[in-house]
């Protein structure tokens, strides 16, 4: 494919690799994510989580419905983003940015953007059941940026190709 006038890019053995395990992962994440927002973080969920934190019951109750619409507008976003990783066999650079983004970003939050707190209320209502979506998703995203990354530092292009100038 040539890019402007004088570049080319070829695909490497590990571009193909890369774009069919973004799309696999893609379709987990998606899943998971959905799990997560909607079948672990319930309105309990969260009532737990801010009873852990120190809020009263009460307060609890009050407060967990505004989060909860907040938390799944999120999970929405990247529900959709995720979805969107499905295009990676599609092989457009834009696609390997959108990945990256939505995978940086979700592999964070068990590095600290969601406190532990949430972890906790999720094993108190659902049982260890309930960190699978965020373990297999958060967890999965943190690899499979891993390794977007080191294909991006190893070739200097988006899905492992090859420039000839």
């Amino acid at each position: 494919m040539t890019i402007g006038r004088h570049v080319t890019r070829t695909p490497t053995p590990w571009t193909r690799r890369l774009q069919v395990l973004t799309a696999v992962c893609s379709v987990v994440f998606t899943t998971g994510t959905v799990l997560h927002g909607w079948l672990v973080i319930t309105p309990e969920t969260l009532e737990a989580m801010m009873r852990l934190s120190g809020r009263t019951a009460e307060q609890a109750a009050a407060e967990a419905p505004g989060f909860l619409v907040a938390f799944r507008a999120v999970a929405v976003l990247y529900v959709i983003g995720n979805a969107l990783g499905v295009l990676a066999l599609r092989g457009r650079p834009w696609t390997f940015w959108l990945a990256l983004l939505v995978n940086v970003t979700q592999a964070a939050g068990p590095m600290g953007m969601i406190p532990p707190v949430v972890y906790r209320a999720a094993v108190d209502t659902h049982g260890v059941a309930g960190l699978l979506p965020t373990l297999i998703t958060d967890g999965g995203a943190l690899l499979l940026s891993a390794a977007l990354i080191a294909g991006f530092l190893r070739f200097r292009t988006a899905w492992a190709h090859r420039t000839d100038r």
